[in-house]
C-alpha cells in the first residue's frame, strides 16, 4: 500500500468534561518524528498516545494537538461551601483582631478553591481521547493513502517508460553491435596480415564484449518487475522504493558509459530523467 507522508485530519468528540478536539498534521520526514501538545488534564495520556500514533504511522514528521473545550453550561461554576466555611471562620478571627479589615466579595469568590468545575472523572475522560485518536487515525491514514494513490499512478507511468526503454534498447543493441563489428574490422584491415591467426576475431570478441549491455537491460527490467511488485504490497514502500531507485540509477549509468551509439545515449539520458522524477514522488511516500 502506497501512503503519502503528507497528510492533515481533525476530529471532535463530545465528553461529559467538554468537547475534545484533536489535530493531526504531517510532512516529509526520514524517520518518525512526533510532536505532541495536550491539555494538562490529559497530560499523564502522552506515552500512550505516542505507542497509538507510532502502530499506525512509520514515517514523517507529525504534529499531533489535543484541546479541551468545556461546553456551555457543563462548564457552570459551583461553590465550595466546605472552602467558604474555613475563610469564613478566618475571617471572624480576623474581624475580632483587625476591626477594620474589609473583604470583598470579589477577594473571596478568587481564593483558590471557593468556585469549582463540575467534576468529571479522569479515566473517563482518558478513554474518550484515546477513542477519538482512534478515529482521528482513521482519518489521516485514509488521507495519506488518496494522496499515496496519486503517487502510485505518477511514478507507474513512469516505470512504465523505463520499460519501454529498455526494450527499445534491446532491440537497438543487434543493430549497434553489427555497426561496431564493420567499423572495427575496417579499421583493423590495414594490419590484419600482420596478426596471428584468429587474432583479429579475439579483438572483436572482446571489443565487443566491452560493449555488451544485456545484463545491465535485464536487471532493469528485473527492476521494473520489483517496483510493481511493492506496489502491491500492504507494509510501507518508502525505503524499499529508495533502494531500488539506486539499482535503477546504477543501470542507466552503467548503459551511458557502455554506449557507443547515439540513440543508447538518449536512452541512457531518458532513462535518468525518469529515474529523477520517480525518486522526487518517492520522497513523499511513507
Amino acid at each position: 500500500m502506497i501512503r503519502s507522508m503528507t497528510a492533515f485530519a481533525t476530529a471532535e468528540r463530545a465528553t461529559e468534561g467538554g468537547t475534545l478536539g484533536a489535530e493531526l498534521r504531517a510532512v516529509n520526514h526520514r524517520f518518525l518524528e512526533l510532536g505532541v501538545r495536550l491539555p494538562d488534564e490529559l497530560r499523564a495520556l502522552e506515552p500512550a498516545l505516542r505507542e497509538r500514533i507510532a502502530t499506525r504511522v512509520s514515517r514523517g514528521k507529525l504534529d499531533f494537538t489535543l484541546r479541551l473545550r468545556a461546553s456551555e453550561g457543563d462548564g457552570a461554576l459551583q461553590l465550595n461551601a466546605q472552602r467558604v466555611a474555613q475563610l469564613s471562620e478566618l475571617a471572624l478571627d480576623l474581624a475580632a483582631r483587625l476591626p477594620s479589615l474589609r473583604v470583598e466579595l470579589t477577594d473571596v469568590l478568587q481564593f483558590p478553591g471557593v468556585l469549582q468545575g463540575k467534576g468529571v472523572d479522569p479515566e473517563k475522560l482518558q478513554a474518550d481521547a484515546l477513542a477519538l485518536v482512534d478515529t482521528l487515525l482513521e482519518q489521516f491514514v485514509a488521507a495519506r493513502e488518496r494522496e499515496g494513490g496519486k503517487l502510485a499512478t505518477a511514478i507507474l507511468e513512469r516505470v512504465d517508460g523505463i520499460a519501454a526503454l529498455a526494450a527499445e534498447a534491446r532491440t537497438l543493441i543487434p543493430l549497434i553491435r553489427t555497426g561496431q563489428r564493420q567499423k572495427l574490422e575496417a579499421r583493423l584491415a590495414d594490419v590484419a596480415q600482420n596478426m596471428e591467426a584468429g587474432r583479429l576475431e579475439q579483438e572483436l570478441v572482446l571489443w565487443l564484449q566491452k560493449l555488451d549491455v544485456e545484463e545491465e537491460l535485464d536487471r532493469l527490467e528485473s527492476h521494473v518487475k520489483e517496483i510493481r511488485r511493492v506496489f502491491k504490497q500492504p507494509e510501507p514502500a518508502g525505503r524499499r522504493l529508495d533502494f531500488l531507485l539506486q539499482e535503477f540509477n546504477r543501470e542507466a549509468n552503467t548503459l551511458g558509459s557502455k554506449s557507443v551509439d547515439i540513440r543508447t545515449t538518449n536512452i541512457a539520458v531518458e532513462l535518468k530523467v525518469l529515474i529523477d522524477q520517480i525518486r522526487e514522488q518517492v520522497a513523499n511516500i511513507e
